[in-house]
This record gives structure tokens, C-alpha cells and sequence, in this order.
């Protein structure tokens, strides 16, 4: 229930179920107090153009995803700890397994495998029975490690977790039970970098990051100063939308963990 419901409430608050709440209450308070209706419906507009505009997206976005970049080439470790979520099932009519928007973390995984960064990889991650449905996350991922190269007897998988909690307390089993020392490659996304590291630390794993799939680069960053930039960026754009979105639900997910006591 708990993991129902800590899907379920956020939507609420970010920024498009949020305007649509304003404009339910605008259309249930028009006939009687229009100016209530005006107000929702304006504080509903605001929501939506300031969530979608360019310089608000990456200003939240680059705050969680430049945090952890490494300063220099990453060294060698004992693992590679990938995190799930990237990955599309192999449903009907999909011909084989897909990666998502964050598909980079089991593609940059494999290759710091092939670079020999580490001995072995952890492909960490289940499956929401209510949710997508098939095999675990782990299975999926190993399947597309091991068409990228990467021995079978290389790969160690935890399909269970549902969470980044999860996630660490799962793989510090792992890394204990196979004698591997608590110091390991985390790769995931950028944006899910911060909470990942301090709640692997907590588990008291040595966590380098390894973040990829970069919502915010310097290119981006460079092309607001042209004046086509400049404009596009004051126009809505259901991208930035999405990615405001995304940064804020790492945000509410922080404050969740703090609360659990996880971080």
C-alpha cells in the first residue's frame, strides 16, 4: 500500500495534476464565485508556463544532476551496481526487451564493464506486479548486458527491490554474501544520483557515482543565450514539463526518505 500510495498522492502535486485541481475548483465555483474560478484558473496557467519554461526546467533539473560528476576518470571498484528503471518488458508487440527515457543507466553499466572498471556487474531491480507485469527489471537488464557483451558469469541480479531503498539494502546482502568488498560503481541517473549515493552510504556502501542520462548539459545551457533559445524558452513545452516534473518528484522522494528514516 505504502508504495501505491507513494505513487499515487505526488501526482497531485506536481505541476499538471496540480492545475488540474485548480481548474476543477474553477469550474465547480464559476456559477457562484466567479472570481474564485478566475483566481484557479489563472494560478492553474502560471503552474503550467512556469514548469514548462526553459530556464525554470533546468535550473531545477541541473540542481540534483550537477551534484555528483565526477572530476575525473572513475576508477576501478570491486562492482558495478546498476539501478533499474530503465527498462521496457517484453510485451506484446514489443519484439524483445526496450530500454525507456533512462534506458543510459544498463547501456553505460555494460560499458564500464567492457572497459574493466569492475569483475562484475549487479543489476538491481523487480517489477510492480500491477505495473508493466512480466519479469524482473534484473532479468530484463541482463539480457541487454549480455547482448552488449558481458559474460553471464559476470552478471549478479537482485529482482526484488521496487525502490532505491531497496535497491541498496539488497545489493549490500549481495555484496556480503559473495565477499565483495562494500565499494562499488553506482550507476543510475543523474537526476536520481543524490538520493541513491546517500542512501547506499547509509547502508554503508562506498558509492562513487556514475551518473548518466543527463536531462541538462552544456549545450543546453549555451543555446539559452541565443536569442532563438531565448524565445523558445518562454514558450510551453510539454519536454520541460516532463522534466520539472521529474526533478520534482526526486525532490518529494527525498523528503519521503527523510522522513522513513532511510537517509
Amino acid at each position: 500500500m505504502f508504495l501505491f500510495l507513494s505513487k499515487l498522492l505526488p501526482i497531485f502535486i506536481y505541476p499538471l495534476g496540480l492545475a488540474c485541481i485548480l481548474m476543477i475548483v474553477a469550474l465547480v465555483t464559476l456559477w457562484k464565485r466567479p472570481r474564485w474560478a478566475a483566481s484557479a484558473i489563472s494560478l492553474a496557467l502560471l503552474v503550467l508556463l512556469l514548469a514548462s519554461n526553459g530556464w525554470v526546467s533546468n535550473t531545477v533539473v541541473r540542481s540534483l544532476e550537477w551534484q555528483n560528476i565526477p572530476a575525473a576518470e572513475l576508477p576501478q571498484a570491486p562492482a558495478i551496481v546498476v539501478l533499474g528503471g530503465g527498462v521496457l518488458p517484453k510485451n506484446p508487440p514489443r519484439p524483445w526487451v526496450e530500454v525507456a527515457q533512462e534506458g543510459d543507466r544498463v547501456l553505460y553499466g555494460a560499458k564500464l564493464y567492457r572497459e574493466g572498471k569492475a569483475p562484475t556487474i549487479i543489476l538491481s531491480g523487480g517489477r510492480i506486479d500491477w505495473k508493466n507485469g512480466g519479469p524482473s527489471e534484473s532479468q530484463d537488464m541482463a539480457e541487454i548486458v549480455e547482448a552488449m557483451g558481458v559474460p553471464k558469469s559476470a552478471i549478479l541480479q537482485d529482482p526484488t527491490s521496487l525502490n532505491t531503498y531497496e535497491n541498496a539494502v539488497n545489493v549490500k546482502k549481495i555484496l556480503d554474501d559473495r565477499n565483495i568488498e562494500r565499494r562499488v560503481l553506482l550507476v543510475t541517473s543523474a537526476l536520481h544520483m543524490p538520493r541513491s549515493i546517500a542512501i547506499f552510504k547509509r547502508q554503508g556502501i562506498e558509492a562513487i557515482p556514475a551518473p548518466t542520462d543527463f536531462l541538462v548539459t552544456e549545450g543546453n545551457l549555451k543555446e539559452q543565450d541565443t536569442w532563438q533559445g531565448k524565445l523558445l524558452n518562454l514558450l510551453p513545452d510539454t519536454g520541460r514539463l516532463g522534466d520539472t516534473t521529474r526533478a520534482l518528484k526526486e525532490y518529494i522522494g527525498i523528503g519521503i526518505y527523510r522522513l522513513q528514516g532511510w537517509l
